[in-house]
């Protein structure tokens, strides 16, 4: 028998605050019913990005996704299999309607995956932003120190092992946990870690970086992008790629970040800063692909991400991925 419903995850109310699990709806909602140029998917996994927490919050300005108001249900990149419509039935899919078990995306906007990547899931990591910015704005060079802030998360865990990879001779970065710490050195690479909580930042991560830095990836902004900009060596490369200080905050609602920047340090070291949008590369996406499956496949990377398994546990897969419970990518498993 045809299902008559689905599940799926609404926003239950605008967070006061950061966001709890009883903010957000796992709802029963009509089966979609796919119409003229689309196709029904069944969704196998979907990606828990950070930036929901903007569009939730509701300072969504320049941002190239629609905000999401009470009663929404929520999306963001999903992989999944075709039961319907004009694609090949049991071809797997790469859309952006997840937080539910079916969707109805048109066929525009979904790509067939084709096997580049040795294990579908993979094509969820959040490494092309950290290949494009390490590539086109902050280029690695060989014997480069590389700090990357906000190690442990999608992009983090992906920019260490990257760096390391297009030469450079030593990378740090900053983390929550002494056990994520930890992690970032033993399995994936890292020379040494700095404790975001820890006190005195700037001086910790003088002592992991003596010869200073010549790259940045930020992920974060705020007080660990203004130490890098005083450990920066002459002539250093910053490049922006997220803002979780403001996103992770309780006091902000996730579209702003502010940081203090000492622009004479700027200036007279002749330090470039610069943030980065994909939609500014778009010749970066298929190049990553290419160079992360021969890296998959050669075992010269990984791709870490924490599963959150069942649909039953997704209203909390926001809360606890803000609340720094995860290592790498939070994808839950359908």
């Amino acid at each position: 028998m045809n299902p008559t419903t689905h599940r799926l995850v609404r926003l239950t109310r605008r967070p006061a605050g950061l966001p709890t699990p009883d903010d957000f709806t796992l709802a029963q909602a009509p089966f979609p019913r796919p119409e003229r140029g689309q196709v029904l998917v069944r969704n196998t996994h979907f990606l828990v990005f950070p930036g929901l927490r903007t569009l939730i919050g509701g300072e969504t300005r320049d941002v190239p996704l629609p905000p999401l108001h009470p009663g929404d249900a929520l999306f963001g990149p999903a992989i999944g299999e075709v039961v319907d419509g004009p694609l090949e039935k049991g071809r797997l899919v790469l859309h952006l309607q997840g937080w539910r078990d079916y969707a109805a995306p048109a066929v525009a906007e979904c790509r067939l995956l084709d096997g580049a990547l040795p294990a579908p899931v993979a094509h969820l990591a959040q490494g092309a932003a950290a290949y494009g910015a390490l590539t086109r704005l902050a280029e690695v060079r060989q014997g480069d120190t590389v700090f990357v802030t906000g190690a442990a998360g999608a992009v983090g865990t992906m920019a260490g092992q990257i760096a390391r990879l297009l030469g450079a001779a030593r990378v740090v970065g900053s983390t929550g946990s002494p056990d994520k710490a930890r992690r970032l050195e033993r399995e994936l690479g890292y020379d040494a870690t700095v404790l975001r909580a820890a006190a005195s930042f700037e001086e910790r991560l003088a002592r992991v970086a003596p010869d200073g830095i010549d790259v940045v990836l930020d992920t974060v902004g705020g007080e660990q992008l203004t130490a890098a900009v005083h450990t920066a060596n002459r002539g250093a490369r910053i490049a922006l790629v997220g803002a979780l200080d403001g996103q992770l905050s309780p006091e902000r609602a996730g579209g702003s970040a502010p940081a203090v920047l000492d622009t004479y340090r700027l200036l007279t070291r002749g330090i470039t800063i610069a943030g980065y949008s994909g939609a500014d590369h778009p010749d970066v996406e298929a190049e990553w692909e290419v160079r992360f499956g021969a890296w998959l496949r050669a075992g010269a990377i990984r791709f870490p991400y924490t599963p959150v398994r069942g649909m039953e546990r997704a209203p909390e897969a926001l809360p606890e991925l803000i609340a720094g419970r995860s290592f790498g990518a939070a994808i839950v498993e359908l």
